[in-house]
């Protein structure tokens, strides 16, 4: 069993900046470890993973940085040039069983989830 605790969401203006963490209850998270995201409406969708590098979405590619502190237990998502059209609830997830270089943005990988930081962009 793996417990993952979001912070960092917020209410910004288009343009501004929030990180994101995820704090996990394990002496480590050498393993995948992933960002999504959920919009009122939508269906949840990947935005980034890692493994030793980082997978993104097309949408938020050069935009949004993911990083990990194994020691720490922590999983990072730095925003930047926030949209709009970012607004949604963001949940980390985890894959102990799934250890590789770059870790994939599908569901089916995950099997342990936070229970999300609400992200607000405003226009």
């Amino acid at each position: 069993q793996v417990q993952l605790v979001e912070s960092g969401g917020g209410s910004v203006q288009a343009g501004g900046s929030l990180r994101l963490s995820c704090a996990a209850s394990a002496s480590s998270i050498n393993y995948c470890m992933g960002w999504f995201r959920q919009a009122p409406g939508k269906e949840r969708e990947g935005v980034a993973a890692i493994g030793n590098f980082g997978t993104y979405a097309d949408s938020v590619k050069g935009r949004f940085t993911i990083s990990k502190d194994n020691a720490k237990a922590t999983l990072y998502l730095q925003m930047d040039n926030l949209k709009p059209e970012d607004t949604a609830m963001y949940h980390c997830a985890a894959a102990p069983s799934y250890r590789t270089s770059r870790c994939p943005t599908r569901q089916n990988v995950y099997n342990y989830w936070g229970q999300g930081t609400q992200v607000t962009v405003s226009s």
